[in-house]
């Protein structure tokens, strides 16, 4: 055992450079030989996720030349140099399918060595269509091992969310009814259940400022041309289109003339932005703010890209909306623009608990 765990160690400290050979010059390949006979007497570790290290042990494993995950025939790469008659060391890829298999091995005779292997393969969500739902809300989950997850639920609640479609690297969903006002999402495949660090807000219990038109009596405040559009929406049909003229310094928001008074319950200030022509900077305003409302305040800036919907989500404790008493406005104020009159829309304005 002493041999085995030294030959590991130093095969290791050959992996220095990245296993991205899955072929060899002459000079490169190992100086041992193919066998008819190749046996494994042990793979380690038996069970292990994308690009971990793998080293199996055992005689005639020399002179291989391909490895392939069995679930969809998925190839590993290695490198031949570091193959020896008695010890192999790759990894597993990336893109390997979860759950039970062989790691199918074949040498340059053609003979084959089937090890059986257990991919851990979670479910992985990297960004989200929406991060806001009503009940029937269709979100689009993009990450990995989505295509045999078999159930998505609420965090903290009872219900689950349907599936429309999926494929490896996409999942679509439909939200259900629920009482939550906001929850992480817990996605269940054949390797396990996994909760995402995204969280998504249930609209119904939100505070609404603007969704498809204007809510708790605010309306349009802006200094600039501004209006509810169907041009663009990312929830609904419409969003607020804020215009911005060349060099005018304005502000386009809402205001709700009676006040709206303190909240704590609530943590957030959401929502959702498409950008004008080019990236630029907004800075988020409010009357009862410290800063008052207007151009003055520069202390909360968003950087919004050209032509994309964006997705905010400033805590309350940063925005001070009532540091001055009750809140008649909110807003976005623009240095500028320079070159050119632009347009913004926003869409799901709104407070979260």
């Amino acid at each position: 055992m002493k041999t085995i765990k030294n030959l590991k160690i130093f095969l290791l400290a050959c992996m220095a450079g990245a296993l991205t050979i899955t072929g060899c010059t002459k000079e490169e390949q190992s100086s041992s030989k193919a066998s008819n006979s190749p046996v494994a007497n042990k793979l380690d570790p038996e069970r292990a996720s994308g690009n971990t290290v793998l080293t199996l042990t055992g005689s005639g494993l020399g002179d291989m030349t391909s490895i392939v995950f069995e679930k969809g025939n998925v190839p590993a790469s290695f490198n031949p140099t570091l193959n020896t008659d008695n010890a192999l060391i790759f990894r597993v890829p990336d893109t390997a399918n979860g759950g039970a298999q062989n790691i199918i091995l074949t040498n340059r005779l053609g003979v084959q060595l089937k090890v059986p292997f257990n991919v851990v393969a979670l479910p992985l969500v990297n960004t989200a269509s929406n991060y806001n739902f009503i009940e029937g809300t269709e979100i689009t989950l993009v990450g990995n091992n989505l295509e045999d997850v078999t159930s998505i639920t609420l965090d903290g609640a009872a219900a689950e969310a349907s599936i429309v479609s999926q494929s490896k690297k996409e999942l679509v969903i439909k939200m259900p009814a629920t009482t939550v006002n906001s929850a992480k999402l817990i996605l269940t495949n054949s390797t396990g259940p996994i909760t995402t660090n995204q969280v998504f807000v249930n609209l119904d219990k939100a505070y609404k400022i603007f969704t498809d038109d204007y809510g708790n009596g605010f309306e349009n405040g802006s200094w600039g041309p501004a209006s509810i559009s169907t041009d663009f929406a990312k929830s609904g049909t419409k969003s607020f289109k804020a215009g911005y003229n060349k060099g005018n310094w304005s502000a386009d928001g809402f205001a709700n003339w009676n006040g709206v008074a303190s909240m704590p319950e609530y943590n957030y200030l959401s929502f959702w932005v498409k950008g004008a022509s080019a990236d630029y900077t907004l800075y988020v305003t409010g009357d009862a703010r410290a800063g008052g409302y207007g151009n003055s305040d520069r202390s909360v800036p968003i950087i919004v890209p050209a032509n994309v919907w964006t997705y905010f989500k400033i805590p309350m404790t940063t925005l001070e909306l009532w540091k001055k008493g009750p809140m008649k406005q909110l807003g976005f104020w623009i240095e500028g623009p320079e070159k050119q009159d632009e347009s913004f829309y926003f869409d799901d304005v709104i407070l979260v608990k």
